[in-house]
């Protein structure tokens, strides 16, 4: 099979996948999209009043009169958690909410009106022992369990606003998002199990609490059954207290503002931002983008892998699939775990419809069983999607060929925590697929590259900025407790007709048929000579070298060229290198032939791992510390192994 070339080859969607989609081609979503454009207000008061069940209606569709802290659908009253679960119990309470499976294989399927009742009895429990009142935050550090989703509607139902850690962060993280949220109350498990074996969470949680600590009360699930210490009068076992709670609990009444939730992001300060989500503009654009992006139907049965810890996890695990009433598959083990088939054996046996992970995965499953996929029945598969970095093309073409059968539509999704849902992708009925690129803008989303200086949409062929420029129902509210950080982080760098729009930190650029490739954080563009050049283009042709595992650029000061090339490289074998001077002449051959000498690397590091978040984002910022020589100051905790920032150091600087 010939290689696929990214600028030229165009994928058009599948024709009688096109036929029942709900946008089916170009010309619906110019439609769409020009009704956005000709009248903003009247296209999402539409569909706030279509896609939301309103306990009162909304007054007025968007106030931006204090931009950017900008309110939708103000005298609108609603709740999440209903929005979620009671308006589907009428016609669907026997219906799959969640599917899960554990990690040992067992099972377990949770119909809509048994969510009701756990969900409920969950929100009762927190009221009345733990006395829980609407605006009180909850930390939840849990795995990937149904007590988790229980957890969060929970909070939703009473008005908590909840503020997940991933169950991989450390004590001191996790103890930084407790205080800065000032949590009244933790709810954790005594831990779960990986790869068959059992793995601790309570600990974690009593090390993060001290004397100063605003927790009052520690909610632990029994998971693994391993031994925990417990503090008396603050330590409670939700196995124990669940069982006398009744399983009716009237949802409170929100306002359309009325937060839902935070969600901490690394800054670069080092200092986590809690990023704030609202109730309404949140919960209508989950849907809408399940609805659109993925094109789940009445019957499909849904698969994202992300954990709850991270915004996918809680945008298309939970929220998403089940205000639209679909359901969602809820996994805890590890992908490649006993082998790496599993995904593709959990696909056959549920017959799963839409499946939905990244690009690392991707990457991981590729490298560790190329030839699993073909041993299963995959044909259930309707639409794969990618999310949290961009997709390189070798993985692209396996992931379509492979797992899809060259049938399925691949949407490259492009959002961060901070907006909430998608705002650039494919849809998967109507959009002609270029690999490895994130499309256009979805309807309703004033996404435009800009150029930083001028403000102008840039031309095509030229980087630029990854701007939204007009507010969205699901944009970030804020960072909790910190106005001025919130203002100076996204509404600070690019302004559009004197006007600051939201800057999502990326770069992109556009090509001749107005496709948006996103290509990387802005500070990871390297100015080589006075020649700007993207990390990921400098890394996609490193990971052409067939010995190249993974790859990470950043610049390093250079005397004569401004700034060099610095490449940090996992080999996938170590056997027949002459030595690391050869290996790196090979090296920059592959990328002399793919972009040219002005993008040859001045330093390659072979490492045994990069830095990562448990989403699969390489922190460069640390590499770039790390190329210069600097002490690394940067908050580590939220990476996959910690570690590995010494390892790297210690190879670097010897």
């Amino acid at each position: 099979m010939s290689e696929i070339q990214t600028k030229k080859q165009i994928f058009k969607p599948n024709k009688e996948f096109s036929k029942s989609a709900r946008i089916k081609n170009m010309c619906e979503y110019q439609a769409l999209q020009d009704a956005a454009i000709e009248n903003y207000e009247g296209f999402w008061g539409d569909y706030a009043k279509e896609k939301l069940d309103w306990i009162e209606p909304f007054t007025n569709v968007m106030d931006e009169r204090k931009f950017p802290f900008v309110r939708w659908f103000d005298g609108g009253k609603l709740n999440v958690a209903a929005q979620c679960i009671d308006r589907h119990l009428n016609s669907r309470k026997n219906k799959a909410a969640i599917i899960f499976e554990g990690d040992r294989g067992d099972k377990q399927i949770i119909t809509y009106l048994e969510l009701y009742y756990n969900v409920n009895k969950f929100a009762n429990l927190l009221k009345n022992e733990f006395d829980v009142k609407k605006g009180d935050r909850v930390v939840i550090y849990m795995p990937m369990i149904p007590e988790a989703a229980y957890a969060m509607l929970a909070c939703a139902r009473i008005g908590a606003i909840h503020s997940i850690v991933f169950g991989g962060f450390s004590s001191e993280a996790l103890k930084d998002r407790i205080e800065d949220a000032a949590a009244k109350v933790v709810i954790t498990a005594d831990g779960a199990f990986r790869k068959d074996k059992p793995y601790m969470l309570k600990p974690v949680v009593d090390a993060a609490i001290d004397a100063n600590s605003p927790v009052e009360k520690v909610l632990v699930v029994q998971r693994n059954g391993e031994d925990v210490e417990w503090v008396a009068g603050r330590d409670y076992s939700y196995n124990e207290l669940i069982k006398s709670q009744s399983s009716i609990c009237e949802a409170e009444v929100m306002d359309a503002e009325d937060p839902l939730f935070l969600l901490y992001t690394s800054g670069s300060t080092g200092k986590p931002k809690g990023v704030q989500h609202n109730s309404a503009g949140y919960i209508l654009w989950a849907q809408m983008t399940m609805e659109w992006v993925f094109d789940v139907k009445e019957n499909d049965t849904y698969w994202c892998t992300a954990d709850v810890g991270w915004i996918t996890g809680h945008t298309y695990i939970v929220y998403g699939p089940l205000a639209m009433g679909a359901t969602t598959v809820m996994f805890e083990g590890v992908p490649t775990y006993p082998d790496a088939g599993r995904p593709w054996k959990m696909v056959e046996e549920y017959k799963i419809n839409q499946f939905y992970t990244a690009p690392t995965a991707i990457r991981v499953l590729h490298k560790m069983g190329e030839d699993e996929p073909a041993k299963y029945d995959l044909s259930s598969l309707k639409v794969l999607g990618t999310v949290g970095e961009p997709i390189d093309p070798p993985a692209w073409k396996w992931y379509y060929e492979s797992v899809g059968g060259s049938k399925c539509a691949i949407v490259d999704t492009y959002w961060q925590t901070e907006t909430g849902g998608h705002i650039v992708s494919p849809l998967p009925g109507a959009t002609p697929i270029k690999p490895a690129c994130a499309t256009f803008p979805l309807p309703g989303i004033m996404a435009e590259i800009l150029d930083p200086a001028t403000g102008e949409k840039a031309e095509v062929g030229e980087g630029g900025y990854m701007c939204v420029t007009r507010p969205w129902p699901s944009m970030i509210r804020g960072i909790w407790g910190d106005e001025e950080r919130f203002v100076k982080s996204y509404f600070g760098d690019v302004k559009k007709d004197g006007k600051a729009v939201y800057f999502t930190g990326d770069g992109a650029i556009y090509d001749e048929d107005g496709y948006i490739t996103i290509t990387g954080r802005t500070d990871d563009v390297i100015n080589v000579s006075g020649h700007r050049m993207g990390t990921a283009e400098v890394e996609a042709a490193i990971k052409k070298h067939p010995n190249v595992a993974e790859v990470a650029v950043v610049g390093k000061p250079h005397d004569i060229k401004g700034e060099g090339i610095f490449a940090y490289v996992v080999l996938k074998s170590d056997d027949g290198i002459a030595d690391e001077l050869e290996e790196m002449k090979t090296i920059n051959k592959v990328i002399q032939k793919e972009i040219g000498n002005i993008a040859l690397c001045d330093d390659i590091a072979f490492v045994p791992g990069l830095p990562k978040t448990r989403s699969g984002k390489i922190m460069r910022r640390i590499l770039r510390s790390i190329a210069k020589g600097e002490k690394i100051t940067q908050d580590i905790s939220t990476l996959e192994d910690p570690s590995i920032v010494e390892k790297i150091a210690t190879m670097v600087n010897n």
